[in-house]
């Protein structure tokens, strides 16, 4: 043993085969793979006799199996393995005794190193093998196509998964004794510590080890490394090993962030944490941009290592604080994380030391700073960060306004996540803010404005104390206590005769106190110390003139005359000392309780002002998200939302337009959002902190009224679909629908507006379940319609309203054959609303036409034989106006004053009476065309269908009976009832157009009686003065031309006429809607009308703007009118100074979006149209305009097209604004690289019109934006090459001025404006377009001259406009068009309705 070889760690495997010198270990021979078995059998038999010594003399059969590992079979390796690890064991339990046996010999210690140097490379050197077999497995594992091979490293790999951890153990076991003694007292060798941590390290490369199942695997690493840390001082090289491993391998990061972690803790390591992260604050910041790897294993650790251990990572912060300057973002937002967790744990509460203030407040600052970012990643993660400190109540008050105005501005940021972290940001403010719970900033402006003053009526108070300063006597004495020393030392010099014989001292303490006390103050300060002098001398132990027995003179009289001078000596006057003392104390406790109460006082009013600056702030961030509701982002929506809940919550007033905003997002097709708003809605009123049921439906009955107050339509549709969602899912309690109904029927008393509000919700509840209005029917007749509550008729009308709900609901598909739910014709319903129809028609009451359209609505939805009904009810009606009429002539003819207005009397008639009478006559008109339309066609089909049905089922059974015939008379019966089933649409369809057309409007209906009276209204407008019946009038004769095509093409000229000469707005509006109706129900006659329908998209009245606006946004989306040339009007919409008319545009042009190329095939026809200069259209506004339209090009195939197209449509512009504005829509695009050599090959085309700065500006922007999105080299070469050439331009542009500009006067010549329409005809997205659509047309009055010339002035359509002054004077009761000016042209548009088609 003796003269055994020394073994040295070899750095390769294979330098143990070489002979490394003499004296060295060399292995002798490599055992063939099939006599490892029985030499693993001897070494296993000798490790019994030897113990780990046997390693000495079968070391080679465990490196042979190490050298065949890749084709040994399992049972050997593992076989090899277990005794490796039982061999290690044994020595690991050996060497306590034999380190401290002190006799031990050379040999011997030799014997036990090389075999402990043998036995852990054997170890190791097994366990890197299967460790990286282990990878290679988990590797095939993600491979789904190699299933055999990953059932084979299940088995391979399952003895090492087992054995990996007790084996770390050993090896920590192993390290943790002194080993020391080997070496002979020496350091251990670091080869040898090298080998054990290696397969740590080799380990911890897996990327699985980060798995939850490994969890005591990566704990058994953390603390082998702690023990070569500690034991083997083993700092500088473990520092650049786990800085490298960062580096490369990102799934490290959170392994040794608790690694770290657990060693500055448990083992005191805590200089390690400085090490490493001064390692990596060295990185040069350029080279961690370049290397996105190790930029993120870095950011992990810093972050996760702040979140364990922020005390330590506090102390070593500086060194890492270069990197914020760094333009790597994922570095700034690790260190940006790391300060915020040490603000969160370490920098938090209000007991923090003067440095560890400043430095928190350096920290929020930095955190602040980088709220503006340049990398919207980084601006989202601050904001990340400063939620979680809100939300840990980390953020000092004193940052608390500036961080909430940062998340604020963050609210219009380009970037989405940006958008929804600032959302968070100031919910999490919400939730946790200091102040109150309830933060309307109306509730706090009047407790301020209180305070306030009560601080100003305090400050005012304690002022006149202040205004005269005061001088403290100690102040005084301070400042004369020079002198009086000088003048004290002077006493211990000689003195003159006759100054000792003047100052005498008095009898009294008191009399000497006053002397002394007044010389004082005449300044005879020299006096005053002699005199005191010899006072000490008499009165020697009386109060003031005490002093120590034994001391300073000087110091004993400087003394006595501070205490007199200052008055702090109780002898001063002791006639009454006891009073004395109060009174000073009284006046010291007066003087002090007004500091105290002012200083109160000025903290509340602080409070109050942060208070009210912070709702403040949270009310114009309502104003920004509600905007946020229709981004296009679903998180972003999905924030908002939940923003507004929370708000609501805290009971911010402005909350609830943000909740009734939301409403109609639950039409949206996105299930996020819909799902979001029923949350919102559920956590806001379903969901009431209440504990009984009863208190949960009152909570929900008081606050869903809330959202109806002055709600629209639509709104009330909206909430209507929320309300029938829950009621279907019986998620709405029947306390609830009890509740209603008791405060419906007055048994709960309530206010009319909260009765009204309870039949409301009944209505949207009874869309969810009929039932609940279908067995409380008698009960809404007899109360709803009882003549209490038809005091003002809108109660009536909602009444109305909910009962229709019983026709609104389809009936199940399975009973689609059954009869449709009406109700007998002399059911009570219809008398009651027959009876109140006609009793509030001679009421002059603003409320009855409302009620009344809702009643004759429901007549026909409900009532078998409706027209019956509703014609009793306007010969009723009519009977009472001829009535009032013959009495007002009566009443005239009595008093001698004969009618002599109008021939026919009409004159006399109430005002009211007559928009009753034309109102009833409009609604009945309209209703009874729906009602043949829609019910009579539908029962005519179902009649039909049923019989179809009967007649095949007794053909069946006849066929059946008769099987003999032959089959081709089956198939003819079946071809006929086909046809049959074909052609009786058809014959349906004509059938009620028939009745329509020949008989609604002839002599001998009734309606046919009224049309004379609103055509006489309509045709003379100054007649009447009141401009509700002219509006009534003017929507009556819309509804009567939609019964017949013959009435509606005789009088389409005044419907017209009086929507453009009106000057009511609500006729305006009233007959925009009808003309709208008309173009889909009669489209050929309309259509020639579309021009007049689009000017009103010019009206200068907001509202008729807006009902223009909604009604050609809903005959463009349905096809129904040609867009060709006019669609420039809707996009003028845009900049409309009305907010709800942008609402409108923007959503027309969201949704013509959605029709695949529409608004990229429009596109053409706008520019030409706005870029011209007599369109009117500012520079400004054609920006704006332009800018919201290119946000819908979002495909590069339509973006590589316009480019082209607007770089050929240089050659046609006239005038520099055109110059600029294509320009300008060429800097919208997102140009991509095909995109840049289209601007090269058309360069010549805007070439010469670089001298304008404003186009050259647009083109550099073009590029900018091309090389911030990352380019190609040889793309950027060409970039640069463009911009050179850009450039060239813009300079030779600006040499020759004066030649440039004649140039661009001179046309160009006609082939070159050929070329660029073929080559556009090329492009395969816009085979409708050329560049013809780019030209800019004529203005309006040369268009209109020059079709003058080419077509006969009788085929003209000429409308004199309104606008047009020299027309003004025409008279006003003359408006109908003569027949020459009747549009003519009758251009075919296929109806879109299915009826029409058949």
């Amino acid at each position: 043993m003796a003269a055994a070889p020394e073994f040295h760690l070899p750095l390769a495997a294979a330098d143990l085969l070489r002979d490394g010198g003499p004296g060295r270990y060399v292995v002798q021979e490599v055992l063939a793979a099939r006599d490892l078995p029985p030499a693993l059998a001897a070494f296993r038999a000798a490790s019994r006799a030897r113990g780990a010594l046997a390693v000495l003399e079968h070391f080679d059969c465990v490196y042979s199996v190490l050298h065949h590992f890749q084709t040994a079979g399992t049972a050997v390796k593992e076989d090899a393995l277990e005794l490796m690890m039982h061999v290690v064991s044994h020595h690991s339990n050996e060497l306590p005794a034999i380190l401290s046996d002190s006799g031990l010999s050379h040999a011997d210690r030799a014997a036990h190193l090389n075999a402990l140097k043998m036995n852990c490379y054997l170890l190791t050197g097994l366990m890197d093998a299967f460790e990286m077999e282990t990878c290679k497995n988990s590797c095939l594992e993600a491979d789904p196509g190699r299933k055999n091979r990953k059932n084979h490293a299940k088995t391979s790999g399952s003895l090492w998964e087992e054995e990996r951890e007790p084996l770390l153990r050993l090896l920590t076991q192993l390290l943790q004794l002194d080993l020391r003694q080997l070496w002979g007292g020496l350091v251990v060798e670091e080869e040898f510590v090298s080998l054990m941590t290696g397969s740590c390290y080799r380990i911890l490369e897996n990327p699985s080890i980060g798995l939850q199942r490994y969890r005591l695997t990566r704990e058994a690493v953390t603390h082998l490394l702690a023990a070569a840390l500690v034991h083997c001082d083993r700092m500088f090289s473990a520092t650049l090993k786990i800085t490298q491993m960062l580096q490369h391998f990102e799934h490290v990061a959170p392994v040794f962030a608790q690694a770290v972690s657990l060693w500055a803790k448990e083992y005191g390591l805590k200089s390690l944490v400085g090490e490493l992260l001064r390692e990596i604050g060295q990185k040069c910041p350029q080279d961690l941009a370049r290397e996105a790897s190790g930029v993120k294993g870095y950011a992990t650790f810093i972050s996760e290592l702040a979140e364990q251990i922020p005390t330590l990572v506090l102390s070593n912060m500086s060194v890492l604080l270069p990197h914020l300057d760094g333009e790597s973002y994922t570095m700034r937002n690790a260190i940006l994380a790391a300060m915020a967790e040490v603000l969160v744990q370490v920098l938090n509460g209000d007991q923090l030391e003067e440095a560890a203030r400043g430095t928190r407040d350096k920290f929020l600052d930095m955190l602040q700073a980088h709220v503006c970012d340049v990398h919207s990643f980084v601006r989202s993660r601050v904001l990340q960060l400063f939620t979680r400190i809100v939300q840990c109540k980390a953020l000092p008050l004193t940052h608390f306004q500036a961080v909430v105005s940062l998340a604020v501005g963050r609210l219009k940021d380009k970037s989405v996540l940006v958008v929804k972290n600032a959302v968070q940001l100031l919910a999490a403010f919400l939730s946790n803010n200091p102040f109150s719970s309830k933060l309307s900033w109306t509730d706090l402006d009047e407790p301020l404005k209180k305070e306030v003053q009560k601080l100003k009526e305090m400050r005012d108070r304690s002022r006149p104390t202040a205004v005269a300063p005061v001088i403290a006597p100690e102040e005084e004495w301070e400042a004369m206590l020079p002198e009086v020393r000088a003048a004290t030392q002077q006493l211990f010099q000689p003195l003159q005769e006759g100054e000792e014989e003047v100052l005498e001292v008095e009898e009294t303490v008191e009399k000497t106190v006053e002397q002394i006390t007044g010389l004082l103050k005449k300044l005879n300060y020299k006096s005053a110390a002699r005199l005191t002098q010899k006072a000490l001398c008499r009165f020697q132990g009386k109060e003031p003139f005490m002093g120590p027995a034994e001391g300073n003179e000087e110091a004993t009289i400087l003394g006595v005359l501070k205490r007199l001078y200052t008055g702090s000596c109780p002898g001063e006057n002791s006639e009454d000392p006891p009073h004395d003392n109060s009174s000073d104390k009284t006046e010291v406790v007066q003087e002090e309780q007004p500091q105290t109460e002012l200083v109160k006082q000025e903290m509340l009013v602080h409070y109050l002002q942060d208070a009210y600056n912070f709702s403040v702030k949270i009310t114009e961030a309502l104003n920004l998200i509600s905007k946020m509701m229709y981004e296009n982002s679903v998180s972003v929506v999905q924030e908002a939302i939940e923003f507004f809940v929370t708000v609501s919550q805290f009971g911010v007033p402005q909350a609830l337009l943000g909740v009734r905003r939301m409403l109609p997002l639950i039409w949206s097709k996105e299930p996020g959002i819909k799902e979001a708003v029923l949350n919102a809605y559920r956590q806001l009123y379903l969901n009431p902190s209440k504990e009984s049921e009863r208190a949960k439906a009152q909570a929900l009955v008081h606050s869903l009224p809330l959202i109806m107050v002055d709600a629209s339509l639509g709104t009330i549709q909206c909430l209507e679909e929320i309300i029938s969602e829950f009621v279907q899912k019986d998620e709405i309690k029947p306390a609830v629908t009890q509740l209603l109904w008791e405060r419906f029927t007055e048994k709960s008393p309530c206010s009319s507006l909260e009765r009204h509000a309870a039949v409301m919700l009944l209505g949207m509840m009874a869309r969810g379940k009929p039932e609940i209005i279908g067995t409380n029917l008698d009960i809404l007749v007899t109360m709803g319609l009882s003549e209490k509550a038809c005091v003002d008729y809108r109660l009536p009308q909602e009444v109305c309203n909910v009962i229709s709900k019983l026709a609104s609901n389809p009936k199940p598909a399975l009973e689609k054959n059954s009869a449709p739910f009406r109700l007998p014709q002399n059911h009570m319903l219809f008398g009651c609303l027959s009876e109140t129809v006609s009793k509030g028609f001679a009421q002059p009451s603003s409320h009855w036409i409302p009620f009344m359209e809702a009643a004759v609505t429901l007549i026909y939805q409900l009532a078998e034989g409706a027209e019956e009904i509703c014609a009793d009810i306007l010969h009723v009606c009519s009977q009472q106006a001829l009535e009032k009429l013959q009495e007002a002539d009566e009443q005239k003819a009595d008093a001698g004053d004969s009618p002599r207005r109008d021939s026919d009397g009409s004159g006399s008639l109430s005002t009211f009476l007559l928009l009753h009478l034309v109102a009833l006559v409009g609604q009945v008109a309209l209703q009874q065309v729906a009602y043949l339309e829609v019910s009579v066609s539908a029962e005519l089909r179902r009649r039909r269908l049923l019989k179809e049905e009967k007649t095949k089922k007794q053909s069946d059974i006849s066929t059946k009976k008769q099987r003999p015939q032959s089959t081709g008379n089956e198939t003819t019966m079946e071809e006929e009832l086909g046809l049959v089933g074909a052609t009786a649409d058809d014959t349906e369809a004509e059938l009620i157009r028939s009745i329509c057309e020949t008989e609604l409007l002839d002599g001998k209906h009734l309606l046919s009686a009224f049309v004379p009276l609103v055509l006489k209204i309509c045709n003379n407008p100054g007649l009447h003065s009141d401009s509700a019946l002219s509006a009534a009038a003017a929507l009556t004769l819309g509804k009567l031309c939609m019964i017949s095509s013959e009435f509606c093409e005789s009088h389409l000229r005044l419907l017209f006429t009086m929507m453009e000469k009106s000057p009511l707005p609500d006729v305006r509006s009233n007959l925009i809607i009808a003309a709208g109706d008309l173009a889909i129900r009669f489209p050929n006659l309309v259509e020639p009308w579309t021009s007049h329908l689009y000017a009103r998209l010019q009206d200068p009245c907001p509202s008729v703007r807006q009902t223009a606006g909604l009604v050609m946004a809903h005959l463009i989306l349905k096809d129904m009118v040609k867009v060709k040339g006019q669609v420039s009007e809707m996009a003028t919409l845009l900049i409309d100074p009305e907010e709800a008319i942008v609402a409108v545009a923007q959503n027309f042009f969201g949704e013509l979006a959605n029709k695949g190329n529409a608004v990229y095939n429009l596109l053409p026809d706008i520019i030409s149209h706005l870029s011209d200069p007599n369109s009117g259209t500012e520079e400004e506004s054609f920006h704006t305009i332009m800018r919201h339209l290119f946000s819908y090009i979002t495909k590069d195939k339509q973006t590589e097209s316009l480019v082209e197209k607007l770089c050929q449509r240089f050659r046609t512009a006239r005038t520099e604004r055109q110059y600029r504005d294509l320009s300008h829509c060429l800097a919208l695009l997102p140009v991509s690289e095909r995109g840049l050599h289209k601007l090269q090959d058309n360069y010549d085309c805007f070439a010469d019109k670089l001298q304008d700065p404003a186009v050259y500006n647009c083109f550099q922007t073009v590029l900018a934006r091309f090389r911030r999105a990352g380019v190609k080299p040889e793309t950027k070469a060409l970039a640069e090459e463009l911009e050179q050439k850009l450039s060239a331009s813009h300079n030779r542009g600006l040499d020759s001025t004066e030649t440039c500009q004649d140039g661009s006067q001179t046309p160009m010549p006609a082939p070159a404006k050929r070329k660029p329409i073929g080559s556009s005809r090329r492009r395969p997205l816009s085979p409708a377009n050329s560049d013809n659509d780019f030209a800019t047309p004529p203005s309006r009055i040369l268009r209109n001259h020059k079709r003058a010339q080419k077509r006969p002035p009788r085929k003209k359509a000429i409308i004199t406009f309104s606008s047009d002054e020299e027309n003004n004077s025409e008279d006003e009761l003359l408006t109908e068009l003569r027949e020459e000016e009747t549009p003519t042209k009758t251009t075919p548009i296929t109806r879109s309705s299915a009826r029409r088609r058949r």
